[in-house]
């Protein structure tokens, strides 16, 4: 009978033991995060630039109400975009530290302004402060033959350096980077 009491106990604690360390897990984010880095191998463990950022989808909206012409956007989805340049570069002409920094655009017409902020952990563009500003470069934009759904980043290779493209729908932005 001690036996069998002992048992019941032991059964009875596990059961309760396991209700008390259940995790609740959120759903999957609705604008999934990713990482662009340059050079993009998996293999080379010598990065040039890193950018996290979160990818908005369109789902037949227009990209000018989610990323209005003429005000600041944070670049994506949920928190301000992050770059990090693992060495001093030139991004669009101006000389910039190594460094991490949050990456924010004004969309434009024929250009955008994309500005390197010195303020991380941000929300969106929601405290965005330009007296914390490290960088403001106009980058220019074209148009793409194929339209992507989610906004998403990449480098090319260019002489000189990179460029990082950042495209949503048919809009491509080419941010001249070099090391």
């Amino acid at each position: 009978m001690k036996k069998l009491l002992t048992l019941a106990t032991m059964v009875f604690a596990m059961v309760f033991t396991t209700q008390l360390s259940a995790q609740d897990f959120s759903g999957l984010d609705k604008s999934p995060a990713d990482i662009a880095s340059y050079p993009s191998s998996g293999r080379i463990s010598d990065k040039s630039v890193r950018v996290i950022y979160s990818r908005p989808q369109l789902k037949g909206r227009s990209m000018a109400d989610l990323a209005p012409a003429g005000k600041v956007w944070r670049t994506g989805a949920n928190e301000a975009v992050e770059i990090t340049l693992y060495k001093d570069a030139t991004v669009g002409g101006q000389a910039v530290k190594a460094g991490t920094y949050s990456l924010f655009t004004i969309p434009g017409d024929g250009e955008w302004t994309v500005i390197l902020n010195s303020k991380l952990n941000q929300w969106g563009a929601y405290s965005y402060d330009e007296s914390a500003d490290v960088a403001r470069v106009k980058a220019k934009v074209s148009e793409g033959n194929k339209s992507l759904e989610a906004f998403s980043i990449a480098y090319k290779e260019v002489d000189g350096g990179v460029h990082m493209i950042m495209g949503w729908g048919t809009t491509r932005v080419a941010l001249p980077i070099s090391f």
